[in-house]
């Protein structure tokens, strides 16, 4: 077994002295999501407060049928603008967000005590208009409300009558626990890094020593050719997991900077959680070296190794792109699914829920199994000529 442990020293010696390639699959990863995770929150959060305090400015067809709902949205604060002719290509032009159409039955409807129907234009597949149409609609609900309260009081009804009942929410959630709406996208980030943290020593290891002939020397030494080959792949697995666990810390210290105390939100990575997202990810790093090593000693040359490490990264896309548009109540069955168990576990860490040890070791045992198959796969390439002579 000394073997392995000689191979393992030299491709990580050798790749720490290389340190463009260093920086892009170890540090490229902890540096850079973060501020892209800090930046794009900064910039969402900002549009939106924008949006939610900027003057409500919006065209009004029909004002004269409803001359008391127009003084009403006046004194809210809203600008009331002319109509343009043609209300709906107005908005499907982009050239007005939102617009109001008041029709002309609307003063009949009023006298008859009948629900008056008020239009509001617009298109909410377009996110921009989504914050101006909810003001725009919490307006109209607020003057409705006020009117059917007015015409109650009239007909010596108290107003509370009209609610037979009273929602009252029992908010259960933690400051904690909300924080993962924000951090959404770690599961992803994460599940990413435990394969790109790896790829390049994956690559220039197999692929790179085939194109430049020093494989065959390597392969003369009296060392059985298995350990040469888990050598390398267990250096693999240690560049990944040095990102990984620098990615994590880098959102540890980057998520206070957020301004999220004003939402109720607490985004803080604590000790613990950042020790369970490890242990549930640290066998995804073991199947990730064992895939990229194996797929690239199957590579005739570095290019098709790059063009094979295109097609792994979908694998651990797809759990996460679901758990993202698709959010589900984790299961026990689903943590013996590797990968997509993961991207659960770590959702649980993260809102400070109790992860149960049968989950834990599940998804553990589950994801190790068939990375040591892959890992077992790997080993005896390097007994096949076809495959390290194959330039």
């Amino acid at each position: 077994m000394r073997g392995i442990g000689t191979v393992y020293k030299k491709e990580v010696r050798e790749n720490l002295r290389d340190r463009r390639s260093l920086f892009n699959s170890v540090l490229l990863g902890p540096i850079l999501f973060p501020i892209l995770f800090i930046g794009l929150a900064y910039f969402a959060g900002s549009k939106q407060q924008e949006s939610a305090e900027k003057v409500l400015e919006v065209p009004v067809v029909g004002t004269e049928n409803a001359p008391n709902l127009v003084m009403f949205l006046e004194q809210q604060g809203m600008v009331v603008q002319s109509a343009p002719e043609d209300p709906e290509a107005a908005v499907k032009t982009q050239q007005v967000q939102v617009i109001i159409r008041i029709p002309e039955q609307f003063g009949e409807q009023w006298r008859n005590g009948e629900p008056a129907v008020v239009e509001v234009i617009a298109d909410p597949s377009r996110r921009e208009s989504n914050i101006p149409m909810q003001r725009v609609k919490g307006l109209l609900h607020a003057y409705g409300a006020q009117i059917g309260q007015l015409r109650l009081q009239l007909r010596g009804v108290s107003p509370t009558i009209r609610s037979a009942v009273m929602i009252k929410d029992v908010d259960l959630s933690t400051p904690q626990s909300r924080g993962m709406l924000v951090m959404i996208m770690l599961p992803y980030v994460l599940m990413i890094t435990a394969f790109t943290g790896g790829m390049h020593l994956a690559i220039d290891t197999t692929a790179g020593e085939k194109e430049r002939k020093s494989l065959e020397p390597l392969l003369i030494n009296p060392v059985p050719r298995w350990q040469i080959m888990l050598g390398k792949m267990l250096a693999t697995a240690t560049y990944a997991f040095t990102s990984l666990f620098l990615t994590l810390l880098a959102f540890r210290f980057a998520f206070p900077l957020l301004p999220t105390g004003a939402i109720g939100v607490d985004l803080e990575l604590g000790a613990e959680a950042i020790g369970g997202i490890l242990l549930a990810v640290a066998p995804v790093v073991i199947l990730a070296a064992a895939m990229l090593t194996t797929l690239a000693a199957l590579a005739k040359s570095l290019r098709e190794a790059q063009s094979y490490m295109g097609l792994v990264f979908m694998i651990p896309m797809i759990p996460s792109l679901i758990f993202m548009v698709n959010p589900m109540k984790p299961e026990t069955w689903m943590m013996a699914i590797p990968m997509f168990s993961q991207n659960l576990l770590i959702g649980e860490f993260v809102r400070g829920e109790s992860v149960s040890t049968l989950w834990l070791a599940m998804s553990i045992g589950s994801t190790l199994l068939i990375g040591l198959a892959f890992a077992a796969v790997a080993a005896t390439l390097f007994n096949r000529p076809r495959i390290v002579f194959a330039n």
